[in-house]
């Protein structure tokens, strides 16, 4: 072989053991135990174990876990708790380092239903009226107290010629007399009895209302069934419905309702009926909607432009330096900052400050009602800590930074509220921590506010008139006492004062709102829905 043929060989061998790169040994993330089972109301330790290259496998504390849903709260050093039955989704992150890629490990918990232990009527009724019906509410529990809704639970009557009661567990008098009823799920039963009396109603009247409304006016009605006498009858019970008199197809969905307390309002214009019923009387009366007609246009008169990310909040306020007009805007997806601008000239909007803080989202922004502090929220720090930042801006041109609070928030703060010294800050969206900030420079924890209700969740929060207003999707809008005193609560002490849930569980955000003119007080409830409301066809 001449020597420019070996030089040729040996280039190419060379060559081929550059280019063949010898397949890299994967690293993985093990998660004990593999596939954890608990039990509502207990919690488990996750460990995780790094399995190197080389096949070493180490116990390894720098794993954090996070949960994919509320029913199964997770702490970040793997500490999962089951609030509610299913199969859901743990996520256990290894963070990369210069030489090593992240690791992620998608972990299933499954959490099973909690055996039934008992079934019981709720308030059943010791007696009813002959001809009416009466909803009955019967519901097998598990020993923790808990309603197994996926348990079928079965109602009989021992004398159905006396009263009978449908699969929805409607109760109907038929004649005089007593019955007993009998509640099955699984090897449990229950036992009620209830008087059935001859119904003394002989007419029902209807007042209230109005003959004409427009769309979202809520109308109150009211059925009184009286006795041949006149007299009232209070305790016989009384379903409304409301009968829609279209001639014209309509969309899908309900264009009016009314509820059980008479409460009667529709969404589209037409003619309605409410109906209300009490054994074999019924009362009518008709109702003309037509449209609420609100026409109006809006006109930009100014911008404040932010091109390079999106804006996720923003807060106007009067400035105490200089009674000037001012607005502090937060980023979603960027690099932590909140842009400040002079918005006395709507038209002419001219930024002032930016101050940038360890996040990738600014995602809520709020000042005082004296104007001189400026809180803003962290999602995405780097050092996974977010929290809140607490800003000097009582003047607007020169904001600093007084501090920042992290504790209980490293879940991220969605959404937060300052009202009389204190921070109401939603932490990981399940409740919100209350923290005194009198001295700015040191806030303090007071306590928080979390429902009882399996998986709570919260997406935000508004304090007005020492009441807060929260956001919590499918619990809808919650009231809580902290400071008002209807109930005995202070910012220490949170008391519930109760709640609005709507079917849709969308609940987003709530504003209250006080009419100088009418002297009522009103809460706005908005929804988010996705996709509904997106249209992204051509």
């Amino acid at each position: 072989m001449s020597f420019r043929c070996l030089l040729a060989t040996m280039l190419a061998a060379v060559a081929c053991a550059v280019l063949v790169a010898r397949p890299a040994v994967a690293q993985s993330l093990e998660i004990e135990p593999a596939n954890p089972t608990v039990q509502v109301g207990q919690s488990q330790q996750l460990e995780a174990f790094y399995v190197g290259p080389d096949g070493e496998r180490t116990r390894d504390t720098t794993v954090v876990f996070i949960s994919r849903s509320d029913a199964v709260p997770t702490s970040r050093t793997g500490t999962v708790t089951a609030e509610a039955p299913g199969t859901h989704e743990i996520i256990a992150l290894r963070p990369g380092t210069e030489n090593q890629d992240r690791i992620i490990k998608r972990i299933s918990v499954t959490v099973p239903q909690p055996a039934v232990s008992n079934v019981s009527f709720d308030a059943p009724p010791a007696q009813v009226y002959t001809g009416t019906q009466v909803p009955l509410t019967v519901k097998a529990l598990a020993s923790s107290g808990r309603e197994r809704e996926d348990v079928t639970v079965q109602v009989e009557s021992s004398n159905p010629d006396v009263a009978t009661v449908d699969r929805l567990h409607r109760l109907r008098g038929r004649s005089p007399g007593t019955v007993t009823l009998t509640a099955h799920a699984r090897d449990y039963e229950a036992t009620t009895s209830v008087e059935v009396v001859e119904n003394p109603v002989a007419s029902l009247d209807l007042t209230g209302g109005a003959d004409s409304a427009r769309t979202g006016d809520v109308l109150d009605f009211e059925a009184t069934p009286r006795a041949a006498n006149g007299n009232a009858v209070g305790d016989a019970p009384v379903r409304y419905a409301v009968r829609t008199d279209h001639t014209e197809p309509r969309a899908p969905g309900a264009t009016a309702e009314i509820g059980d307390d008479g409460r009667f309002v529709a969404e589209d214009p037409g003619q309605y009926t409410v109906v209300a019923t009490s054994g074999s009387h019924t009362a009518t009366h008709t109702v003309s909607v037509t449209p609420r007609d609100l026409n109006g246009s809006i006109k930009v008169v100014g911008r404040g432009q932010v091109s390079e990310v999106h804006t996720s909040d923003l807060w106007v306020w009067e400035a105490p330096s200089d009674g000037r007009d001012y607005a502090i805007t937060g980023t979603w997806g960027g690099n932590g900052e909140a842009y400040f601008w002079d918005v006395t000239d709507p038209s002419d909007i001219m930024p002032v400050d930016t101050v940038t803080v360890d996040a990738r989202t600014v995602n809520d922004v709020k000042v005082s009602a004296d104007g001189r502090t400026c809180i803003i929220s962290r999602e995405g720090a780097s050092d996974r800590k977010n929290g809140i930042v607490i800003l000097d801006c009582a003047d607007p041109t020169d904001v600093s930074v007084v501090t920042e609070y992290t504790n209980r928030l490293t879940g991220g703060v969605h959404n937060l509220f300052i009202y009389e010294d204190h921070v109401y800050a939603l932490s990981n969206g399940r409740r919100y921590e209350i923290i005194n900030i009198e001295d700015r420079a040191n806030p303090e924890r007071v306590t928080d506010f979390e429902l009882e209700t399996p998986g709570p969740s919260i997406h935000d929060v508004w304090v007005d008139d020492g009441i807060a207003y929260s956001s919590n999707w499918d619990d809808g809008v919650v009231l809580v006492d902290v400071g008002n005193g209807v109930k005995g609560g202070s910012p220490s002490n949170p008391v519930e004062i109760g709640r609005y849930t709507y079917p849709s569980g969308w609940n987003h955000a709530a504003f209250p709102y006080d009419d100088p003119e009418t002297g009522k007080n009103w809460v706005i409830a908005g929804d988010e829905a996705f996709p509904n409301g997106l249209n992204t066809e051509n």
